[in-house]
């Protein structure tokens, strides 16, 4: 039997845009679980805040300003935490370097110098990023002909947990990432803690899978699971985030942070366990392939499951990379109508705007009658028989190559003010950038990847 301790990781954020106050009582919990005492490279804390679009958005920004780039919520989330993770040893991994993970190091520097805080050692990773100049060639081997590389935003490959490893090994407090695959930021710790090798699969497997009952924070503690009447949540409003307990053969025990609401139970982690899991035999990472179908998922207390059961097989041969280009500008336009035939004035307004723009392909949306199960051609709107609700709120949305072309889209939704029909109002109208999102596979081999310490000024 294994004598080494196990490994406690917590999570306090599952997307750019969640919750800043989670990551509170989820430290609070680890160093209750350490028994107040230094956690001897025993903790972690890790956020999870990056989608594939959210790295084209923070592309976007950096392009404006060279500074930005990394999470903008970067010091609401971990200001309140740093100082006790640094005095407790609970070191820090996180995929907040979004686009810019140089000034998101950086930025947590300033933030200790100004709690007054030692000076924590920050690594960060590197290699994901293959967009610019010097990787235009090889996109161009592995994108699709029809892209133009002078179009791409972002491409950005998903890195696995290993430079996360070699930045821990090398005493990193705080790692800060890129574009890394959601549970490598798990594995990552789990392979430094235990020592693991890169081709020991089954544990890899295991691991990855706790990383991703981890990664998308409050899902698995009874978020994404709540149902009224049906799958009740208590506390909702307080929902704490989960924690898990990863032990040297890599099964882990799922709980949730103390005195907090939500709930941990076997239905919430087979959720989490089978979300966008695409194949449960072959769930493709770039540190492993997990295998879940031998699985067991078993409750051992109140508010803690245990995973275990899990395989692992060798890993792709090749990194996933997403890749954004620019796609036009996106324009939106809402307006509300009610009272007494609310529902008929709003689809005649979306008549009105349609037959003033035709050259448009124009989706109209009947907040609350038609449009999540819409379409963007309006078929499905011309196809449901017109009802008599008195509250109706229309959204009009439209693609245009220039911002000038999108703008007209706006403007008629604007017209109707005064142009009809009778008692519109509340006007809202939005231009937005477009990015188009496309997928490739770059060997490993072709992408150099690995980690430096930074400094303030590094």
């Amino acid at each position: 039997m294994n004598s080494i301790p196990s490994l406690w990781i917590g999570c306090a954020a599952g997307f750019s845009g969640d919750r800043t106050d989670a990551a509170g009582p989820v430290v609070d919990t680890l160093i209750a679980r350490l028994g107040g005492a230094p956690a001897q490279g025993r903790a972690f804390l890790i956020f999870e805040t990056l989608a594939e679009r959210t790295l084209a958005l923070a592309q976007l920004r950096k392009r404006a300003d060279p500074q930005a780039g990394y999470e903008p919520l970067l010091d609401d989330m971990l200001r309140p935490v740093l100082a006790r993770c640094l005095q407790y040893g609970i070191r820090i991994v996180s995929n907040f370097g979004a686009a810019n993970p140089k000034g998101a190091a950086r930025h947590i520097l300033r933030m200790a110098d100004e709690l007054g805080l030692r000076k924590p050692r920050i690594a960060v990773v590197t290699g994901d990023d293959i967009s610019g100049q010097r990787h235009a060639e090889l996109l161009s081997r592995y994108l699709d002909p029809s892209y133009d590389p002078s179009h791409v935003v972002s491409a950005n490959a998903y890195l696995g947990g290993e430079p996360i490893r070699a930045a821990l090994d090398q005493g990193a407090d705080i790692v800060v990432c890129g574009r890394v695959a959601d549970p490598s930021l798990t594995v990552g710790p789990v392979m430094s803690y235990f020592g693991w090798q890169p081709h020991d699969w089954t544990r890899l497997g295991r691991a990855t899978m706790a990383g991703h009952l981890l990664e998308c924070g409050a899902q698995v503690t009874g978020g994404y699971y709540a149902d009224p009447g049906y799958k009740d949540v208590p506390g909702l409003h307080r929902v704490g985030f989960p924690i898990a307990e990863i032990d040297a053969d890599g099964n882990c025990t799922i709980t949730k942070a103390d005195n907090t609401g939500g709930l941990v139970t076997e239905a919430t982690v087979i959720e989490q366990l089978l979300y966008e899991v695409h194949d449960p035999a072959g769930y493709l990472t770039p540190d492993v392939v997990a295998d879940i179908t031998q699985a067991e998922v078993r409750a051992v207390g109140p508010d803690q499951v245990r995973l275990t059961g899990v395989q692992g097989h060798p890993r792709p041969s090749s990194y996933k990379v997403n890749v954004c280009v620019e796609g036009g500008w996106l324009a939106e336009g809402e307006i509300s109508y009610a009272g007494p035939r609310a529902e008929a004035r709003a689809r005649l307004a979306a008549d009105v705007v349609t037959a003033r723009l035709p050259d448009m392909r124009i989706r109209a949306d009947l907040i609350g009658c038609v449009s999540i199960f819409g379409d963007d051609d309006g078929r499905l709107l011309a196809s449901q028989p017109a009802g008599d609700r008195d509250d109706v709120r229309l959204r009009l949305a439209a693609h245009g190559k220039t911002r000038e072309d999108a703008a007209r889209l706006t403007r008629e939704v604007t017209a109707l003010y005064c142009c009809g029909p009778a008692g519109g109002g509340g006007v809202r109208i939005t231009l937005t950038p477009r990015l188009n999102l496309v997928s490739c596979l770059v060997p490993r081999d072709l992408v150099a990847t690995g980690f430096e310490m930074v400094d303030a000024h590094g």
